[in-house]
């Protein structure tokens, strides 16, 4: 019997179908579920049916979300609760925590790809929008609600109905100082936040083979922004050489087996995809955003659009025609599970080596063995030498729940995901862009073409 061409995303999601219903509704088995301090609602329905988790050793716990980056001991006491109350339901339920005291401690989506926890193929869930970032690897990964988490947690199962597939291929070459966030908001801006609405996305094309993993985790990152269920890469050399290696990666004859299985996830050449966009390297520039949605992206050369909704520009204090550069901002963030990794601290580092920040800035490692790697090649001396504040790994600013906020009326040039209002704080202005950007930007104090910067002897 012939086979017809099957996705990457279509052969993945097939090998975890346990059963499917006669609504179209498959029961999926899961084969990573992350949990974090916030997922204390889902423990509670287990416990309240005298249930146990049904797969411990498929369950990780990171605390990430509420936890403080500026000195671990100033934690408030609701925090506190929060981060016991997952260290008790590890305890009671037998899964792997990396807590606050942990070595391995980070932003989930930071620490499971770095650990070897997200493999290709696996499919992988967590009560986190962005989960979609471990897709880079060739995984299924997506976000779930608090009662999806406590069936996981029960069943090691969910019910989806599948989503159809898109592939967004962008070939050619970026330019200098163009980053995958820059080519993540490029995609945004050009399909819209809805553009990919039911649909799981799949990358192709020369650009994304030429990415680092770093990049791929971001722009897998940000596909949530542009409505995806999920984003998926499928895996090559550059995956295989990231995880080798890796804590949780299979070793030795365990590896030969897996290697051979993730050589084959790809793509049929005659795969159907529901929606086809093509993207060209060379119209891609450093982007920044201008609004309350990361579709509001504009290269940093143009100007606030004639047509801004006026209650965007007021809210964010801007004039239509008003030329990206010059908005004054008021302190930079550089961090979080967008751009928390190693490579996007080299990036800003380069940028801030030899200069003085204008603003006042934080900057929070992806996870604690980022901070280790980044202090072991003296990154966090260039970012004090330029004045910013060394914290510790967690989500911080990005989500405004831990103390990390900007105050009313304050804009922000930040490297996170998400700039609609209140985001990362009340009356907050954030304007999304690279670590390279938001480096330019502390050091003119306003938003910056970081290719006009000269380049400074080390």
């Amino acid at each position: 019997m012939t086979v017809a061409p099957r996705t990457l995303f279509d052969k993945v999601w097939d090998a975890h179908v346990v059963t499917v219903r006669d609504d179209g509704e498959a029961l999926l088995w899961i084969d990573r579920h992350f949990v974090h301090e916030g997922s204390h609602h889902a423990f509670r329905k287990l416990d309240e049916r005298k249930l146990p988790l049904a797969e411990p050793t498929l369950t990780f716990g990171v605390a990430d979300h509420y936890v403080p980056t500026r000195g671990r001991p100033v934690i408030a006491p609701e925090v506190a609760d929060m981060v016991a109350r997952l260290s008790d339901n590890a305890r009671t339920h037998g899964f792997r925590l990396f807590g606050l005291d942990d070595p391995a401690q980070g932003i989930v989506h930071v620490v499971g790809p770095e650990l070897g926890l997200t493999l290709p193929g696996l499919l992988i869930v967590c009560g986190d929008s962005h989960t979609s970032t471990h897709g880079a690897l060739g995984a299924i990964a997506f976000g779930i609600g608090a009662s999806e988490v406590a069936h996981v947690l029960m069943t090691q199962t969910l019910w989806q109905r599948k989503p159809k597939c898109m592939r967004i291929a962008v070939d050619g070459v970026l330019g200098p100082h163009v980053s995958a966030k820059d080519l993540a908001l490029h995609v945004i801006a050009t399909i819209g936040t809805g553009g990919a609405q039911g649909h799981a996305l799949e990358y192709a094309g020369s650009v994304i083979r030429a990415l680092t993993m770093e990049g791929r985790l971001t722009l897998c990152n940000m596909s949530i922004e542009a409505g995806a269920r999920c984003a998926i890469i499928a895996p090559d050399e550059t995956t295989l050489a990231f995880i080798s290696d890796r804590t949780y990666a299979p070793s030795g004859t365990q590896r030969a087996a897996a290697v051979a299985n993730w050589r084959t996830l790809a793509s049929d050449t005659d795969a159907h995809f529901d929606r086809d966009v093509r993207i060209d390297a060379r119209v891609i520039a450093p982007t920044v955003t201008w609004g309350l949605s990361p579709q509001d992206a504009l290269p940093i050369t143009a100007s606030v659009p004639a047509t801004a909704p006026a209650d965007t520009l007021h809210y964010m204090g801007l004039k239509a025609g008003q030329p990206l550069t010059d908005v004054v901002v008021d302190r930079v963030f550089i961090g979080s599970c967008t751009n928390g990794r190693l490579d996007d601290l080299r990036a800003a580092a380069q940028v801030l080596r030899g200069r003085k920040a204008c603003v006042p800035g934080l900057v929070s490692p992806g996870s604690s063995a980022v901070k280790r790697a980044a202090e072991a090649e003296g990154l966090d001396h260039i970012f004090r030498a330029a004045g910013l504040t060394w914290a510790d790994s967690g989500c911080s600013m990005c989500v405004g729940m831990n103390g990390d906020l900007i105050a009313a009326g304050e804009r922000c040039a930040s490297t996170t995901n998400r700039n609609f209002r209140g985001r990362q704080g009340i009356g907050a202005r954030t304007h999304l862009m690279s670590p390279a950007m938001a480096a330019a930007a502390a050091v003119t104090g306003r938003l910056t073409d970081v290719r006009t910067l000269p380049v400074l002897e080390a």
